[in-house]
């Protein structure tokens, strides 16, 4: 019975929970579901401008417009409801975007850079990233950001590389879907180990357990 009881022990160590993610396509995105999306907003009279396969302003305008007109949260974001109402089936793993393998990817930087912290500092970090993406100055794709040298000290020591909890997916998704703590913030530092005089010389706007935003 102690055998049985250990055995049972370690295979409940060992199992690792699986995190079920359905896709979802917004700001940024790029690639042929962003041009299903274009397609289907055309032929119902919300979007003009070019099936170019790029989900930008033009296109996010349009998606809320139809979100709206259509009863939906007005996020701009196109997850399985809004594409169910706009007739197309997006796929699970595109590479670029705001799909099922971004939100991960944001979900591991949320958990390397802010395990630990409170939940709406962890949103937070998701939160710039995602102003990179928007930002002129930065890569235009999560990947791009999260993967430009020297941006996160997660990615340098390897610790993007963990899986993220439950509660980094979440965060994730709330930034995705528009929540911003930091107002449009592009940096964000902790004092305790920040060394870049660039950095420390930054105004803070805000503060959000150990990380200064600015």
């Amino acid at each position: 019975m102690k055998r049985r009881i250990a055995a049972m022990i370690m295979i409940a160590l060992l199992v690792v929970p699986t995190v079920v993610l359905a896709a979802s396509v917004g700001y940024g995105a790029r690639g042929d579901d962003v041009i299903k999306i274009q397609k289907a907003l055309k032929k119902w009279g919300y979007y003009s401008g070019s099936v170019d396969g790029i989900f930008g302003s033009g296109t996010l305008a349009a998606v809320k417009s139809f979100q709206k007109k259509n009863g939906l949260k007005a996020d701009g974001v196109v997850g399985p409801a809004t594409a169910a109402k706009m007739g197309i089936t997006l796929s699970s793993g595109s590479s670029s975007g705001t799909t099922t393998g971004d939100v991960y990817l944001l979900a591991r930087i949320i958990y390397g850079e802010a395990r630990g912290e409170p939940y709406k500092g962890q949103v937070a970090i998701g939160a710039v990233v995602l102003n990179r993406v928007k930002s002129a100055s930065f890569p235009n794709t999560i990947a791009g950001v999260i993967y430009q040298r020297g941006a996160f000290d997660a990615v340098s020591d390897g610790q993007i590389n963990l899986a993220p909890d439950a509660t980094a997916v979440r965060a994730a998704r709330d930034a995705l879907n528009g929540w911003d703590p930091t107002n449009g913030c592009l940096f964000y530092y902790n004092p305790k180990t920040a060394t870049s005089r660039w950095m420390l010389a930054r105004p803070v706007l805000l503060r959000i357990g150990n990380h200064a935003f600015c």
